[in-house]
């Protein structure tokens, strides 16, 4: 597998749609995650992060604004110990409840599938973040439809051990921006992490297509102490 610019496979795709990275730091120091919805309706666009303990949750921008919220409100990050849980929708929770009852990350989704929205039928992206006694892994998910075909479901978990600095893997709804939208196909993609979180939010950011991005969420977390900082940049101020 060939490492891809990050920077440049978001500004040569204009709806990725909703994204995870995770990987590490240049200096090897902190684990990296980043998480970035878009939008082309009105009631997708019609939202923000917000701090919601040691995670995030969306809302509504505009409430009065807000149409169907099923799909588009939910608590993206959540923590649980020493793990940190990423996903692009409700499952989150599922996750969360699953781990804490000690199922695997895997076993803990096999209660779900694909989002109801035909005909795109938007896959399920998780991801979690394993930091334990100066050792760091994560591993990642997606749940998706056979070729846009509802009545059958495929399920793809990647693991990552000891990985390296200055890389990492992304993993985005949508191949590409097409009618109805394809889902992401094969693993997720290695790249590059650069920077301090501060670069890093910057790069990822300006590189969304600037008229569909929504929000962004960017954590950097310390893998000898646990310790984190949080970048939230949202388009709607």
């Amino acid at each position: 597998m060939q490492k891809l610019s990050l920077e440049e496979e978001l500004k040569n795709n204009t709806y990725p749609g909703r994204g995870i990275v995770i990987g590490t730091s240049e200096d090897g120091k902190k684990a990296v995650t980043a998480y970035f919805i878009m939008g082309r309706s009105s009631n997708s666009r019609n939202r923000v992060f917000v701090k919601e303990g040691e995670g995030i949750r969306t809302e509504a921008f505009d409430p009065a604004k807000l149409e169907d919220p099923s799909l588009i409100i939910y608590a993206p990050v959540r923590v649980l110990g020493n793990r940190t849980i990423v996903t692009n929708g409700d499952q989150t929770d599922t996750i969360y409840d699953g781990l804490d009852d000690e199922l695997t990350f895997e076993q803990s989704l096999r209660t779900r599938e694909f989002e109801p929205d035909g005909p795109n039928y938007t896959p399920r992206i998780s991801g979690v973040l394993h930091i334990a006694d100066g050792k760091y892994d994560y591993s990642m998910s997606i749940l998706k439809s056979n070729n846009g075909d509802p009545d059958s479901s495929n399920r793809y978990t990647f693991s990552y051990e000891n990985p390296k600095a200055g890389e990492g893997r992304f993993i985005h709804t949508y191949a590409r921006n097409e009618e109805p939208l394809p889902s992401f196909e094969g693993e997720p993609k290695w790249v590059d992490i650069k920077g301090d979180i501060e670069e890093f939010t910057n790069t990822v950011w300006n590189s969304l297509n600037e008229e569909n991005k929504v929000s962004l969420f960017v954590r950097f977390i310390d893998i000898e102490t646990g310790e984190y900082e949080t970048k939230i940049v949202n388009k709607n101020q």
